[in-house]
């Protein structure tokens, strides 16, 4: 089943549980997972709150990617990892995003990280009661990706 939306800055977003039916190659990725009852966001630097992620690099899994994303913008370290959707962003830019959840291994205490101000952890009221949420973080799909967390996190 496909979900159709526009995200916030007007691009057609298809968000798919399981693989994308364009068959596009996923090279983007998106952590969203749960620890003792919190998500785990990250704080970018210009966008605000929000799922760790980005692209793989080359000759890099997104697998890989996720794992390395998470490190980055968090220390947090995951492993587990379970690929349950992908968005395919619609666009001038059209690009596929993994969407991964995981179990945490480690929390490193002083990383290094980029691109971020490092790891929040908030559960469900400070994640809905969030004024400085990215765009992404607001479209249609997150509910429906929260949902699917929830459930496997239980």
């Amino acid at each position: 089943m496909v979900t159709t939306f526009k995200d916030l800055q007007g691009a057609k977003v298809e968000l798919t549980f399981g693989d994308n039916p364009m068959g596009m190659e996923a090279r983007h990725v998106l952590v969203v997972l749960k620890h003792e009852g919190k998500w785990l966001m990250t704080r970018h630097l210009l966008r605000g709150i929000e799922f760790p992620g980005g692209k793989a690099e080359e000759g890099e899994s997104i697998e890989e990617a996720a794992v390395r994303e998470t490190i980055e913008e968090t220390g947090v370290h995951i492993t587990d990892l379970v690929k349950f959707a992908e968005y395919v962003v619609i666009s001038n830019v059209t690009f596929c995003k993994a969407v991964f959840t995981g179990k945490v291994v480690q929390i490193e205490e002083d990383p290094t990280l980029y691109e971020t101000a490092g790891a929040l952890w908030m559960s469900d009221e400070e994640l809905s009661n969030c004024d400085q949420l990215s765009f992404h973080m607001k479209d249609a799909g997150m509910a429906k990706i929260k949902e699917w967390v929830n459930a496997y996190d239980s």
